[in-house]
């Protein structure tokens, strides 16, 4: 008999793809669509929840084909962009309102609100995290007191909240579940509860009936008939956690980030709830077996999306593999520096109302001047976080690197030199889905634990080890510190 594949369905901001892997980790197919960003309004970034599912399911059809039938597919694992909300309609099945994305800034006011309120402190202490509209919470109300077809779902008993993990669950199997790393993204759980939190429920004024079971990381969370015959769903985590699980990041100290959307760095707390002096947050990496392990994260909001921005809005290039050309086209940036805060700043500066700079423009700079900078801001704000990380007792010896804008050499190079630290990156960069097949391949028996799942299933790496000469890293730094200054 063939071994068992594993099916991951990915659930990115601006594509969902499948993916085939084999229980030693080999990557057997791929399919992928984009998703269309909806802009109603500045700072407000909407998806339709039924073209997510449509989508997503499409791309593991032809999974399902390329594995030969339903019945090859041992499990499925599921990990997904966080925060991002979406209501449904529990009988119908059907969304009530566009999904609001964790990009979605509307919230700002109500977190302003909360925080002069005096409330930010015993939330933070609670749920490891900041009152900002990056979080699921402020969201559920926005949709509650804006949106009448979800306010009359929650009078009538009808309405579904859930991350979007928790929407493909339900349209897979009719469960209504969330993996507590998700929860843990909400401001709805604390950090060490075992169920949705009551007071904070009632804080922001979300119906507890309208919120998702929770569950651990792996285990058997329902099987779908969906695609001929059943497949169990076996591995659920956010993005971020699936990448850090993916990268083997499984002890304490053990530190990456992930250059995508946004730019996100977990390091590994092990089973001890973090808490940050520094505007970090804590989350909820993984559970299994009912034990819950914890990381400190740094997020900053804007990283792959800003040169997707360079290419789609102000046609600069063509592709987003032409920047490292680019970048090595030129010496330097030539005095240009890049504060990519289109969606404002994040960890550890948390300013919601910053806005992008692009300073230091003469007549003589030139269209690589300025995506050099824009990639050397990857570095930079990685630098940021790593002297955050530093203050808060937690302190990076090597950073595991990965997601799209990692495959970029020169990039991978300019955060080894700006931070003074080897970085590592595997030889397979979506480590976000091997994550999530390591969870589901636990979860389904295929291995006994995520450290068998790691040796058998974790590839090489390639290193990159500091050459930057002190004099420039510092007056790299001090352009940058002065241009943030500015926003």
């Amino acid at each position: 008999m063939s071994e068992p594949l594993i099916l991951v369905l990915d659930e990115g901001t601006t594509s969902t793809r499948a993916m085939l892997f084999s229980v030693a980790g080999a990557l057997r197919g791929e399919a992928q669509r984009e998703l269309t960003q909806h802009y109603p309004g500045p700072g407000r970034v909407e998806h339709d929840a039924n073209e997510i599912w449509h989508r997503t399911f499409e791309c593991a059809l032809e999974m399902v084909a390329r594995a030969g039938g339903a019945d090859r597919i041992g499990a499925i694992g599921i990990t997904n962009q966080r925060e991002t909300v979406v209501a449904w309609d529990n009988r119908s099945g059907e969304p009530l309102a566009r999904a609001l994305v964790w990009q979605d800034r509307r919230t700002a006011g109500l977190c302003t609100a909360l925080r002069e309120a005096g409330h930010e402190q015993a939330v933070r202490a609670k749920t490891g995290l900041l009152l900002d509209p990056y979080f699921s919470a402020t969201k559920m109300r926005w949709l509650l007191d804006n949106q009448p077809a979800v306010a009359d779902a929650a009078a009538d008993g009808r309405l579904a909240f859930g991350t979007v993990e928790s929407w493909l669950v339900f349209k897979l199997t009719g469960a209504h579940l969330s993996d507590v790393g998700n929860a843990s993204r909400t401001l709805l759980l604390a950090l060490d509860g075992s169920d949705w939190d009551e007071d904070l429920c009632a804080l922001f004024g979300v119906p507890r009936a309208a919120l998702p079971t929770l569950t651990d990381s792996t285990g058997a969370f329902g099987a779908t008939g969906l695609f001929g015959a059943p497949i169990p769903i076996c591995g659920l985590a956010g993005d971020q956690q699936a990448a850090t699980i993916g990268q083997g990041c499984l002890g304490p100290g053990d530190t990456k980030a992930t250059y995508g959307t946004g730019a996100f760095v977990l390091s590994n707390q092990g089973t001890a709830v973090p808490h940050s002096h520094n505007r970090l947050l804590g989350t909820v990496l993984f559970e299994v077996g009912g034990v819950r392990h914890y990381a400190l994260e740094g997020s900053v909001f804007v990283a792959g999306s800003f040169v997707k921005w360079l290419r789609d809005t102000l046609g600069f290039i063509e592709t987003a593999a032409e920047t490292e050309a680019l970048a090595r086209s030129v010496e330097d940036t030539d005095g240009v520096v890049v504060i990519p805060a289109l969606s404002g700043l994040g960890a550890p500066h948390w300013r919601p109302d910053a806005r992008g700079l692009i300073s230091g423009l003469t007549f003589a700079t030139q269209k690589a001047h300025i995506v050099r900078a824009a990639l050397g801001a990857m570095a930079h704000q990685t630098h940021d976080l790593a002297a955050a990380f530093a203050a808060d007792g937690a302190p990076w010896s090597v950073l595991k690197i990965d997601g799209g804008m990692a495959a970029n050499d020169w990039m991978a190079q300019d955060i080894a030199d700006v931070t003074g630290l080897a970085v590592m990156r595997p030889d397979f960069v979506e480590t976000t889905a091997l994550g999530a097949a390591m969870l589901a391949a636990v979860g389904a028996g295929y291995h006994r634990s995520l450290a068998a799942a790691a040796a058998a299933m974790i590839g090489p790496e390639k290193r990159f080890v500091p050459a930057m000469a002190a004099d420039i890293r510092e007056r790299r730094m001090a352009d940058w510190n002065a241009a943030l200054a500015k926003v």
